[in-house]
């Protein structure tokens, strides 16, 4: 097995991620049009223009929504099938680990629990090859396509959604941070209640060294539950201040003529677009690390035994696309 997880991604099928990222760029090019055709219906509605014309307005948005749901549809399908095809890799190559061992049958017994529990984490770990590049490069995109589109519409109204994340710059990275070491450690400490089942200790030894865990574990996830919640107040409160300056300063642009309110409703569509896809990047960091940990424990893992034989990766279907 490759020694990083980004290794294992690209021995997965470098065809596949290059295709997953131009379908990416694909959606975020066309991210800001909807809004574009919102602002044009809605000035269009308190101008006065033509009902035709409202009516050709609202077709042409709905017929760009539905493209990108389904374009959306099919880059989620094929984001599955690149991990699924990950995670039966995984499965067969740890598989074949078990099937190795020489030692003795308590041995025999041990190393297959241990790699049982290693197969569970397959899932995630192959899950995330689906996501691993064409995730951040869509919402990246998106952040860029849309807050640039404000940008274009109105520059100080876009200041105040700049304000609205100049701040989380600073404070999500810090406390993701706290967050990833703290995953870390529960991953350490699963894996130590793992094989605290198989150790040959006294069944005190065993019971007193488990509780320990247990507590530990306890502690861990209250931990991380607390920075995560923390973390979220703090960017919906950011995200609803931002709402009030575009309301604020919004309102007064359109009553002092300064712009029409069709750009009011794109500010606040947009504000919408950014939060989604930040967010989406949060997660997408968080499960980077924790993926990474669970990633060097199945590769240790792995290499505690020779396996049998090479996976296939010619016959393992990692570089034909799907039918969708």
């Amino acid at each position: 097995m490759p020694s990083s997880l980004f290794g294992f991604i690209l021995m997965m099928g470098r065809r596949n991620q290059v295709a997953l990222a131009a379908i990416s760029v694909l959606l975020f090019v066309i991210e800001a049009a909807p809004l574009e055709l919102q602002r044009r219906i809605v000035n269009a509605a308190t101008t006065g223009a033509a009902y035709h014309d409202i009516v050709w307005l609202a077709l042409g948005y709905l017929g760009l929504v539905t493209a990108e749901g389904l374009i959306k549809l099919g880059l989620n399908v094929y984001r599955s099938w690149v991990g699924e095809v990950a995670i039966r890799w995984l499965r067969n190559w740890t598989i074949a680990s078990s099937g190795c061992s020489d030692g003795s049958s308590m041995e025999v017994v041990a190393e297959n629990i241990q790699l049982s529990i290693v197969l569970a984490e397959a899932e995630p770990v192959g899950g995330f090859v689906g996501t691993s590049i064409s995730e951040p490069l869509l919402q990246i995109g998106i952040l860029v396509a849309v807050g640039g589109y404000l940008v274009f519409l109105q520059p100080l109204m876009a200041l105040v959604i700049a304000v609205v994340y100049c701040p989380q710059v600073g404070f999500v990275p810090i406390m993701q941070a706290a967050i990833n070491r703290w995953v870390g450690s529960k991953v350490n400490v699963m894996r130590d209640i793992s094989e605290g089942m198989i150790e040959h200790l006294g069944p005190t030894d065993v019971e007193t060294a488990q509780t320990d865990r247990v507590h530990a574990l306890f502690s861990i996830n209250m931990s991380i539950y607390k920075l995560k919640y923390a973390m979220n107040f703090l960017m919906n409160l950011m995200i609803q201040l931002g709402y009030v300056g575009i309301f604020v300063l919004g309102g007064y642009y359109v009553v002092t003529g300064k712009t029409e309110i069709g750009t009011v409703v794109a500010f606040v569509s947009g504000l919408s677009k950014l939060t989604d896809p930040w967010g989406a990047l949060v997660d997408w960091y968080r499960d980077l690390k924790a993926t990474q940990v669970k990633y060097a424990l199945i590769r240790d893992a792995s290499k505690a035994t020779s396996p049998v034989g090479q996976i296939d990766l010619e016959n393992s279907d990692t570089q034909s696309m799907p039918a969708i």
